[in-house]
């Protein structure tokens, strides 16, 4: 397999490797795919890799030190039913940032993970 073959992923930089992978895997159908914690973890769900850099790893060391916190990216995850969802996750004991946004395409939501990067939750318009 060449570097071209494999899919693509993405990196989060996280405060605490564990925390993130226990809120990916408990409360958003991600599944553990490797460990090197407490440096780094990857999570994966459907096609998407989701790589958790903890401050040690070598994914946060190389950032800039100018670029710090959360950002205005995040990740996009499609739901069937939004309001179960924030319902399910607001159950947990689970905080959002805003209120539900209506749009063309659907309805969306931003969680955000234990180190503050944001996960879209969107349910498309039927």
């Amino acid at each position: 397999m060449t570097a071209t073959d494999r899919y693509a992923a993405v990196r989060y930089l996280v405060d605490d490797v564990q925390a993130a992978v226990d809120f990916y895997t408990t409360h958003l159908g991600f599944t553990l795919n490797g460990s090197a914690a407490p440096a780094f973890a990857d999570v994966v769900r459907g096609p998407l890799r989701l790589l958790l850099s903890g401050p040690a790893s070598s994914g946060a060391r190389a950032t800039p030190a100018d670029v710090s916190g959360a950002g205005r990216n995040r990740i996009h995850l499609i739901v069937d039913d939004l309001d179960a969802e924030i319902a399910r996750l607001r159950a947990a004991g689970l905080s959002f940032r805003g209120d539900v946004v209506a749009g063309p395409g659907g309805r969306q939501i931003l969680l955000p993970d234990p180190a503050g990067n944001l996960v879209e939750l969107f349910q498309p318009r039927s």
